[in-house]
């Protein structure tokens, strides 16, 4: 008897079934706007009115197809997540009746209202105008009914107020420098050069009904009070352990919906502390990644939710165990095959790599300050230090094979591998085996082979600022060597230069490469006294330097941003962390005076009354009236600290004289009071029945799902 195979859909069946791509262009176009289009997204040239046109009757239909009854244009203002309006694609006729349109100019340009975004001043409620443009570098999908389509967001007058344009011209700077330096080493082939991105994406989930119970939760997405559960992550079960079956419904449900719109997502596992997971995609054109990351973390949300889940993407959710980051794996290729962070396999390769290196090695430690900036808010502020992240301090890992290359560059030494003695200047280096380096977790910016890897990236942020920094910074150092090399190769000493620009770039710069433990308090020490890296501890700290004039002329210089779009950004990042913490204690406020005083003040009465009780029969109060005396204790530290953070906070407007006085004051006093509040709260959870407790504690958050 005949047995009928049961047809099973495969990822490679729906893969980008939802994305406007290049093989759903090239069969719905007509050839020569086909080929037009991709000049555009390949090359940057502007569509013609009458392409557009064409282009976008071909998405409307095909959108609709899908289901779609709406566009919007999709994008990424200075809120740290995304924007969209949606407009139905029906115009009215005559008749009463409507009729489906899209032109190309509404593919082209929105103007959604840029003063209700933040503009750090570059926009007010009397000049509201801005504008969003098509990123054709970006697919157009749908999702939810309507068709999007990734903008850029401009003011009226210019003024870049999104994270998409700023990265799109990085890595513009970085593909012109990065080709100067192919062709002097003799690549003719390679017309551009791109950054690509693998930002891996770490979670909590909790449960739904529990989340509802906690105010902090839903008002900061993090839990501000909370004693430590009776388990933690002390005995590492958790990382890479079995996935719980609800956890596994809700990831395989994330990966159908990520890999329909075209999102690279690859691998899935249990994090470090309980409760807490990661995402990681495959690697793709900054850009892309950029987006896609938003992308990601707006679906986790959502289809959280449809498991009776919520995906927390804070970076501390819960005191005492491992938060959030993200981990920014960068690298840059070009478009003849290379992966330039590779150190090859012929001598030429390996100068050419140690080219890329030292311009790397010089950008970070000239412009750690941006790099630490592009990590900075009030969330990762709790977890830069702590022995979950790397160090405030921004250094950068090499392992033992490369570190041993650049020292003997610098000492014109020679050195061995696989018993053949090379001598390191301009003539051969030994070839590097893939994986060779070790990994170190608890440095910053780390080389992993054939890439780096910056992992003090906060799990909530958006990736687009980060590479931004890096962009720009490797762009500057790749231009300064080729302003020094072309005229060498011209005169016919390009290697001999070559060897004095390694070895003048690793004598200065050498200071920033550390291979050991980042986490010891040797090498803060070291670091900030014999090292002289900046230790910015807070978010505080750092943004002041944003406007250094160092990074304002290399900005300026590539037109990444102009100095006032750079302030800008400056006051948005330090008036955020002032609101996020000014939200937090007002939580915290509220939680104390309707729920745990409240709460405490019953459970001390309870306990009081089994003190009367006893003394009532002839008995001591015994262990019940020193519970007594200890709840009162705490309950009256617990008022007064409350009450001292809300005079705080009513004194805050005192402070207002600059954005970065009322933010520093908000770090510095408010902040300072919320760590005493809390610590009285916590204490006071470890002694009131949990009956009696207002919303659910760590136990139930971190193990029940």
């Amino acid at each position: 008897m005949s047995q009928e195979t049961k047809c099973v859909e495969t990822v490679a069946d729906f893969f980008g079934c939802d994305v406007f791509n290049d093989d759903v262009m090239k069969a719905r176009l007509p050839k020569g706007v086909y080929k037009t289009v991709v000049r555009t997204k390949t090359l940057g040239v502007p569509l013609d009115p009458d392409v557009a046109d064409v282009v976008a009757n071909a998405m409307k239909d095909w959108a609709i197809e899908k289901g779609a009854t709406h566009f919007t244009h999709w994008f990424q203002p200075m809120t740290g997540i995304t924007a969209e309006k949606h407009d139905s694609f029906i115009s009215p006729t005559t008749n009463g009746s409507v009729i489906l349109e899209f032109s190309g100019k509404e593919l082209v340009k929105g103007e959604p209202d840029a003063s209700s975004f933040p503009s750090g001043g570059l926009r007010a409620t009397f000049e509201a105008r801005g504008y969003t443009a098509w990123d054709p570098t970006s697919n157009c999908f749908v999702k939810d009914g309507s068709l999007y389509i990734p903008t850029a967001f401009c003011s009226y007058t210019g003024e870049v107020l999104d994270k998409k344009t700023p990265l799109l011209r990085s890595m513009e700077v970085v593909n012109e420098q990065a080709l100067r330096i192919l062709r002097l080493f003799g690549n003719t082939k390679a017309t551009r050069v791109t950054t690509t991105v693998g930002p891996e994406q770490e979670y909590f989930l909790v449960d739904k009904k529990l989340y509802d119970q906690r105010e902090d939760l839903i008002m900061t997405g993090r839990t501000l009070f909370g004693a430590k559960a009776p388990k933690g992550q002390e005995l590492e079960d958790h990382y890479f352990g079995n996935i719980k079956q609800r956890v596994s419904d809700f990831m395989k449900d994330l990966d159908k919906e990520l890999w329909k719109l075209g999102v690279f997502a690859k691998t899935k596992h249990n994090e470090v502390a309980p409760a807490q997971h990661e995402l990681a995609p495959v690697f793709t054109t900054s850009n892309i990644a950029a987006d896609q990351n938003q992308l990601t973390m707006e679906i986790m949300k959502k289809i959280a939710l449809k498991h009776g889940l919520v995906c927390l993407l804070h970076e501390k959710p819960y005191a005492g165990v491992n938060g959030s980051g993200k981990h920014n794996n960068w690298s840059i290729s070009s478009n003849d095959g290379q992966n330039l962070l590779d150190p090859g396999a012929t001598p030429m390769e390996n100068l050419q790599f140690l080219t890329f290196l030292c311009a790397i090695i010089k950008g970070v430690h000239e412009y750690s300050d941006l790099l630490r900036i592009s990590a900075a808010s009030a969330g990762n502020d709790h977890r830069l230090g702590a022995n979950e992240a790397p160090p405030a301090i921004i250094s950068m890992f090499v392992g033992d094979e490369l570190q041993a290359v650049l020292d003997a560059i610098e000492s014109g030494t020679t050195m061995k591998s696989e018993d053949v003695e090379f001598v390191i200047g301009v003539d051969a280096l030994p070839n590097f085996k893939k994986d060779a380096t070790d990994r170190n977790r608890t440095s910053p910016f780390a080389f992993t082979g054939n890439k780096f890897e910056f992992r003090m990236l906060g799990s909530a942020d958006s990736i687009s600022c980060t590479n931004v920094m890096l962009n720009t910074i490797v762009a500057e150092e790749l231009s300064q060597f080729a302003d020094v090399l072309e005229p060498a190769k011209e005169n016919g000493n390009f290697e001999e230069e070559l060897h004095k620009l390694f070895v003048k770039t690793i004598k200065e710069h050498k200071q920033v490469i550390f291979n050991g433990n980042g986490y010891s308090d040797e090498w803060v020490e070291e670091a900030v006294n014999v090292r002289k890296l900046p230790n910015y501890v807070s978010t505080v700290d750092c943004l002041p330097h944003y406007t250094d004039d160092k990074n304002v002329k290399m900005f300026e210089k590539f037109k990444v941003y102009t100095k006032t779009e750079i302030e800008a950004r400056q006051e948005i990042l330090l008036e955020n962390y002032s609101k996020v913490i000014n939200i937090e204690a007002l939580t915290m406020v509220d939680m104390v005076n309707k729920q745990i005083l409240p709460a405490s003040m019953s459970y001390t009465k309870e306990v009081c009354d089994m003190v009367a009780s006893k003394k009532a029969i002839g008995l001591e109060g015994g262990v019940e009236e020193e519970l007594a005396k200890k709840l009162a204790c705490l309950t009256s530290s617990l008022d007064a600290q409350v009450k001292d953070l809300e005079c705080k906070l009513c004194d805050a407007s005192n402070h207002e004289e600059t954005i970065y006085t009322y933010a520093r004051y908000y770090r510095d006093e408010v902040f300072a009071n919320m760590q005493s509040l809390r610590a009285v709260a916590d204490e006071l959870e470890t002694i009131v029945a949990e009956k009696s407790w207002p919303f659910p504690t760590y136990s139930k958050l971190l193990f029940n799902i």
